[in-house]
């Protein structure tokens, strides 16, 4: 039998060596229950805990990381806490802002007169046109036309701003159904990384403009299809896709394919950096969405700030779970309480599957002029990390 008192001192008890278990340990939440979250998490040994308690890690939605910096809210974070997103992670991850940023970015070179902001003789930027022509609807719906009347055959994709997983997007090759969309619009509303397929072979007939198993390959969109495969999901890995395009269009293409898509991702941030709020509580995990044409050149079409971590395939949980742990072990160096006032760059040996693609430490100590100087050749000029010298390819700080 045990009395009130012992009862009381043993809950006391219970409750120190509690603390004592947890002290030193990252205490994390989530909103996103995700094996490949929680797994990682656990496999550390930190401890679940609810929003409401001292947390250090928490794994955010969108919608939270809005409601978290909001004026309203007037939450403060402390220097033990660390979240998955940048307060206004927006101007980079919605289309329309994006697409105004790299504008600016490409101007504002222009005005400096950066040779990275070289054009052609027919006005294209050399070395910095990797986005679409790209219009806001209703906003550049006059400039919209007088480029669609240059070539009244091509085809465009209207996609909506701020949605995801192929909702809202449609193909059009008419103006009327520019018109059609904007009378509709007004009364309702729209109904290591992975390659993705679409289960029937692409045409750019018009007979196929609404048949999206033929233009998207969202896995929201293709598993509703006859010939989507489970096992597969209409995924490669990004690295048999390298293998493929080696074996089947060369290694020097293919080498310049991924340099480029390698200069998208530097360039599309470096263009973002002026307006982002830099909170070093923030880190940022980016959905980069390419699409690659038919002559190897890659086209940035979006930037998703929470990438799915479902997992549709075995190989898909492989990947997304070791994406996690790769980004945990560089944002939470050795399972540590976090610190907001480290600042100092992760040694090589926890970078894990991620590639530094720009050194920004060592261009500084370079010298900008000088880092300028060994890109550009005689051959090709100023495209990032790439002067051609029988066929190789040369690193410079970027890269």
């Amino acid at each position: 039998m045990i009395s009130r008192s012992e009862s009381e001192k043993a809950g006391q008890n219970q409750e120190s060596e509690t603390h004592r278990m947890m002290a030193g340990k990252v205490k994390w939440v989530t909103d996103i229950e995700k094996s490949v979250l929680i797994n990682n998490f656990e496999k550390r040994g930190w401890v679940q805990v609810t929003e409401n308690e001292d947390w250090n890690f928490y794994w955010m939605s969108v919608q939270t990381i809005r409601n978290v910096f909001s004026l309203e809210a007037g939450y403060r974070l402390s220097d033990d806490q660390i979240v998955n997103h940048f307060p206004n992670h927006y101007e980079l991850t919605r289309k329309d802002l994006m697409v105004k940023n790299i504008k600016r970015y490409r101007k504002e070179l222009e005005k400096e007169g950066s040779p990275l902001a070289e054009k052609d003789e027919n006005g294209k930027y050399i070395y910095l046109d990797f986005v679409p022509v790209t219009f806001m609807l209703p906003a550049d719906y006059n400039l919209f036309v007088e480029e669609f009347r240059k070539s009244p055959s091509s085809t465009w994709i209207m996609k909506p701003c701020g949605k995801a997983q192929g909702k809202g997007i449609f193909l059009i090759n008419k103006l009327s159904q520019i018109k059609k969309w904007s009378r509709d619009s007004k009364t309702s509303s729209y109904k290591l990384g992975f390659c993705r397929f679409c289960t029937v072979k692409y045409t750019p007939s018009t007979s196929e403009l609404d048949n999206m198993f033929v233009h998207l390959t969202n896995v929201a969109i293709q598993k509703h299809g006859d010939d989507y495969n489970p096992i597969h999901g209409g995924k490669w890995t990004v690295n048999n896709l390298r293998l493929y395009l080696e074996s089947t269009r060369g290694k020097e293409v293919t080498g310049k394919l991924f340099d480029e898509i390698h200069w998208i991702i530097v360039h599309s941030l470096k263009a973002v950096a002026p307006v982002m709020n830099n909170d070093k509580h923030c880190f940022e995990c980016y959905g980069y969405d390419i699409i690659i044409d038919d002559k190897l050149k890659p086209w940035l079409i979006e930037v998703n700030a929470s990438p799915s971590l479902t997992s549709s395939t075995a190989n898909d949980r492989i990947l997304k779970y070791n994406l996690i742990n790769d980004t945990l072990n560089i944002v939470v160096p050795n399972g540590e309480i976090p610190d907001c006032k480290w600042n100092k760059s992760p040694p090589k040996e926890v970078l894990g599957n991620y590639e530094i693609l720009c050194d920004e430490e060592l261009a500084q100590n370079e010298g900008a002029e000088r880092d300028l100087r060994n890109r550009s050749g005689p051959s090709i000029g100023l495209k990032g990390n790439r002067t051609r010298e029988a066929g190789k390819t040369a690193l410079t700080t970027w890269k």
